[in-house]
């Protein structure tokens, strides 16, 4: 089966936060704070961050200066479906699997809320659904995309920033949109996560034109299998370290119970 995913196109994101409505609408998530229409102070953010109710999140990067001179930057956020993921590598429960379209899905039925996937995740996509107790995060409707349609949050971006296909034809488009910009002077513009240098490539990457941490990602997202080998080696040096201990003390005690005896003779 041909991996699927999601290519952003920053820079004709309006944050209308369409996708945000849809995404909600359709796989039944409450209402942001609510229902209420307040926002968080960051902006016109009224999300804060991805989470376990919110699995579309629009980010809203204001750049001006004193003389109000700049550009505004925005960005709706997503699960990433790495290519290698890390929460699929820590979950205990085998609830996290890769579906026949190369995206990663949290199970339900299976999930027990232990949150090690939270921890493991390097874009802080997921976390717990109060109503449910379990991990949550973006499905890529896959529920949608396994009958032939677009994910709702693509279906519903009016000015296609979130375009949704095949991995391979997105990277050309977005390749191609890069060059476009570029020509017209825009020489920020970039691409993120779309090579398997990042994570073995994301399902859901970028067209950002600033540096990763402006719109709040990891410059160098890194698997937890990556401090594994030198955990495995800090553990395995403590744990000779702790047996070598032992055997001092054991041989110590030896040593002073053989000269009390020798001293009670």
């Amino acid at each position: 089966m041909t991996a699927m995913g999601f290519y952003t196109d920053t820079t004709v994101c309006i944050g209308c936060k369409a996708c945000q409505v849809a995404c909600k609408e359709w796989n039944q998530l409450p209402a942001t704070n609510g229902g209420k229409a307040t926002l968080t102070g960051n902006s016109y953010d009224n999300t804060v961050r991805l989470s376990g109710e919110n699995w579309r999140h629009v980010r809203f990067i204001e750049q001006f200066d004193s003389q109000h001179n700049g550009r505004w930057l925005m960005m709706s956020d997503v699960c990433k479906h790495c290519s290698q993921a890390g929460c699929l590598e820590v979950c205990p429960t085998g609830a996290i699997v890769r579906t026949e379209f190369e995206t990663v899905v949290i199970q339900q039925d299976v999930c027990n809320g232990c949150r090690d996937c939270i921890a493991a995740c390097p874009f802080g996509v997921i976390d717990i659904n109060p109503a449910s107790n379990t991990a949550q995060k973006c499905t890529l409707c896959y529920d949608r995309i396994s009958n032939g349609l677009a994910p709702a949050c693509a279906q519903a971006c009016p000015t296609a920033s979130i375009k949704f296909g095949s991995i391979d034809s997105l990277r050309q488009m977005a390749n191609a949109r890069v060059q476009q910009l570029q020509a017209q002077g825009e020489k920020r513009a970039y691409l993120y996560g779309a090579d398997e240098s990042m994570l073995g490539g994301l399902n859901s990457f970028y067209l950002l034109v600033d540096k990763p941490e402006v719109y709040g990602l990891p410059s160098n997202p890194q698997l937890p299998s990556r401090n594994l080998v030198g955990g495995s080696l800090f553990t395995a040096l403590a744990g000779i370290g702790v047996g070598l201990a032992a055997l001092f003390s054991f041989r110590n005690r030896g040593a002073h119970k053989e000269a009390q005896e020798v001293a009670d003779a």
